[in-house]
């Protein structure tokens, strides 16, 4: 496999939060098509690569090709960045960089059934075990459905939709992308020249739900507040606004920015140290000219920090 055919998004604002240069290690936590990992190891880092997908193994090979013990690819989920870290005996890294949703090569392969543009196995999954998004529409109850149609899709007809996937799936399952897409149309009458497919929220919660992608998010970066020392820099780059929120909602308490509480309420009780430094206040998105050439990149946005010498935050069993 080739990496070439895929277009790293914020490159140049990746590299400048990131810094990787010789004697550095970088944490590729989301590996892909290795896009980042090149870039990384073309400015002399090390590299650690993560990734659920057995597939990334493919593209990972002209990269050992060309870069020899100077990069490794580990094939876990960034969830298990500490446990898969010590397994290489790499060391502490200087940064983690987390390219988070779900990459180009999955939506354009058909067989693995992201997305509905192209036909296929109703799957969905990033790893190779688990239920299906087949599993999930043709098992679970109109309740369930609906709460995943509105919580990760944000989709607002979403019982309408629950309750005719249950209804048709009672004559005859789900198994394929286009079969399913077909009926979220059906149920919302029709696209009456909507600029996104109707199918779209539906197909993006699927999708979170399958591979609990908030709930990896949460861990994965609080794994990168305990895996990075002093002046090791976390680097991420969101597609939506439930990834992008979750990041944001992280690097603000973690910076020790959270709204003071009211006045007129006791005082909090002495507060963590802020753990990360915010390398800017907001989120960096692309430019014209990365958005002329990658129209893919329009909803990306990248948030960055620095680690402090503050211990890591407790967080919530």
């Amino acid at each position: 496999m080739s990496e070439a055919a895929h277009i790293p998004v914020l490159l140049a604002e990746v590299l400048d939060a990131a810094q990787p240069g010789p004697g550095r290690l970088v944490v590729d936590a989301t590996f892909g098509a290795g896009g980042y990992s090149r870039a990384f190891l073309e400015r002399g880092a090390r590299v650690i690569a993560f990734d659920r997908d057995p597939s990334a193994a493919g593209f990972a090979e002209p990269l050992k090709a060309d870069f020899g013990e100077r990069f490794a690819l580990v094939l876990r989920r960034f969830s298990e960045l500490e446990a898969g870290l010590a397994a290489t005996g790499a060391g502490a890294p200087d940064a983690i960089v987390f390219d988070l949703g779900v990459s180009s090569m999955q939506l354009d392969e058909a067989e693995r059934g992201f997305s509905f543009m192209r036909d296929g196995p109703l799957d969905m999954r990033m790893g190779a075990e688990g239920p299906t998004a087949a599993d999930l529409v043709n098992t679970a109850e109109p309740e369930e459905l609906a709460d995943i149609f509105w919580t990760y899709g944000e989709e607002r007809a979403s019982r309408r939709i629950a309750a005719v996937l249950v209804r048709r799936r009672a004559e005859r399952p789900f198994a394929r992308t286009a079969d399913l897409a077909d009926t979220v149309e059906a149920a919302l009458g029709g696209r009456r020249g909507a600029p996104t497919h109707p199918a779209t929220r539906v197909f993006q919660a699927l999708r979170i739900a399958v591979n609990d992608e908030l709930r990896e998010i949460e861990v994965g970066l609080a794994a990168a507040e305990h895996l990075l020392p002093e002046g090791g820099r976390l680097v991420v780059v969101a597609f939506h606004s439930l990834e992008d929120r979750i990041v944001k909602a992280f690097l603000t308490e973690r910076a020790g920015r959270t709204p003071q509480t009211s006045r007129h309420l006791p005082p909090r009780t002495e507060a963590a140290r802020p753990s990360f430094a915010l390398l800017a206040r907001g989120a960096v998105a692309p430019g014209a000219a990365e958005l002329a050439a990658n129209p893919r990149a329009r909803s990306a946005k990248l948030r960055a920090a620095v680690r402090t010498d503050a211990p890591p935050w407790r967080t919530a069993a």
